[in-house]
């Protein structure tokens, strides 16, 4: 499977980030949004992300690796559209119509200001032709 997602996060308190490069980053308490791609290995990626949200430190590599990483972070849902093409800049776009982006944050490869948006509600995703995705693993503990 090969395809764009977009990771919605949970931020439990205010927390400060060293996130490789970019270096300390503060998140507040709340609502986040990151997009990314996988156009070899969508599923593999996307269980990376979820065992890195609980505690599977193991190597980290992107930008989201480090933020994932912390106790007060979570994944609450995950939303996928397959398909061949580069659309995660688009799609970057379009979620950043309803938040505020992370400079920087995810996006060392393109021109986007950044992948990761702190946004109030997650409502908006429906109407980006996405679908939710879900396994056997639970995204709550």
């Amino acid at each position: 499977m090969k395809g764009i997602y977009a990771l919605c996060i949970v931020i439990e308190k205010d927390i400060c980030v060293k996130v490789g490069a970019l270096g300390y980053i503060f998140f507040q308490k709340g609502w986040y949004v990151y997009v990314g791609s996988a156009l070899n290995s969508l599923e593999p990626r996307l269980l990376r992300h979820i065992g890195k949200s609980k505690g599977n430190v193991g190597k980290l590599h992107w930008h989201i690796d480090y933020l994932l990483n912390k106790m007060a972070v979570r994944i609450t849902n995950i939303f996928i559209k397959e398909t061949l093409e580069k659309e995660e800049c688009v799609l970057a776009r379009n979620v950043g119509r309803h938040g505020v982006s992370i400079s920087g944050f995810g996006s060392s490869d393109c021109r986007c200001d950044g992948h990761l948006f702190s946004v109030d509600d997650l409502g908006f995703l429906e109407g980006f032709g996405l679908v939710e995705w879900s396994n056997d693993m639970d995204l709550t503990s």
